[in-house]
């Protein structure tokens, strides 16, 4: 009996919770174990950062290239400003060329987004919500748009825009970015249109609410964050585009930024300082748009998904 109680008291003192041996061993087992995992966070980690510093690394040598001279440039094309010039900014932004482009740019991408999302949003609707014949079809065939680029029909269009008289005209650059970005938002719009319970299109129409203000009532509200994710993208593909306006755009009354740039790079080809600050001040309003809309990028894509 007393051996018996002896060892029952010894098993229990080594299961105690006070017992530190216990822990201490369990303490160096996880850490043993965690360490592979660890040394895995560290590696993805540092890839990150190295893949970071190769993308941010050009973006900052064009802006920081605009702050020197072109002796500077030539005698040591990777320092740093010394001294400090803003004349090159100064004589871009003084200059009517660089903001006739910003707003052509404007135009373009705002009549753009607003193409995108009505239509987007109405066709999403439709092929989300009515049950009809060729619907399958009809999403079909605006998820194989997605396939097809704006660079292997760039010839039939510059031959349908030349044949309806849309030359040199930002209508001729905004119609078919439009007709472009149709199938990203329609495929990113009809999850979050059929997420939408039956039951509130019900309850909607027993208060006397038509189809046409349900949808404008209800369906943009609950799907508004797909619409701003959408409407971003349109905005900075469009504001972005340059093969689409060197092809239409011959007058440089109607050059957007990025054609802008180019122009500007050809006719400045000696200044190259000042080609990068004209360069780098067209990046600045794009760089600003997304950073500050990023994280609804993100939420209406995962949203997306979800759906």
């Amino acid at each position: 009996m007393t051996a018996t109680i002896a060892s029952t008291a010894r098993a229990a003192g080594a299961s105690a919770p006070g017992d530190r041996s216990g822990e201490g061993l369990s303490r160096k087992r996880r850490s043993k174990g965690s360490t592979p995992m660890q040394r895995g966070n560290a590696l993805v980690y540092f890839v990150a950062l190295v893949v970071i510093a190769l993308m941010l690394a050009p973006v900052v040598y064009i802006i920081l290239g605009g702050f020197r001279t072109n002796s500077q440039i030539t005698v040591d094309p990777s320092g740093l400003p010394n001294p400090w010039n803003l004349a090159n900014y100064l004589d871009v932004l003084t200059g009517g060329v660089f903001w006739s482009q910003v707003l052509n740019s404007t135009i373009a991408a705002s009549v753009t987004t607003l193409g995108v999302v009505a239509l987007g949003l109405m066709a999403s609707y439709v092929i989300a919500r009515y049950q009809f014949r060729g619907r399958g079809v009809m999403y079909s065939v605006f998820a194989a748009g997605l396939m097809f680029p704006m660079t292997v029909a760039i010839t039939p269009l510059y031959i349908v825009v030349k044949n309806i008289g849309l030359m040199n005209s930002l209508a001729g650059v905004i119609l078919p970015q439009i007709a472009f970005a149709l199938p990203t938002t329609i495929i990113i719009l009809v999850p979050f249109l059929r997420a939408i319970p039956r039951e509130i299109e019900e309850a909607a129409f027993i208060d006397g609410c038509g189809r046409l203000g349900f949808f404008w009532r209800m369906v943009v509200r609950l799907a508004m964050p797909g619409v701003i994710t959408v409407g971003i993208l349109a905005f900075i593909a469009s504001w972005n585009s340059y093969l689409l306006p060197l092809f239409l755009l011959n007058n440089e009354a109607a050059f957007t930024l990025p054609l802008g740039v180019q122009a500007f790079s050809s006719q400045y080809s000696v200044d190259t300082a000042k080609v990068l600050a004209f360069t780098s001040l067209s990046m600045i309003p794009a760089l600003l748009f997304f950073s500050l809309f990023e994280r609804r990028i993100v939420g209406g894509l995962t949203g997306a998904v979800k759906g």
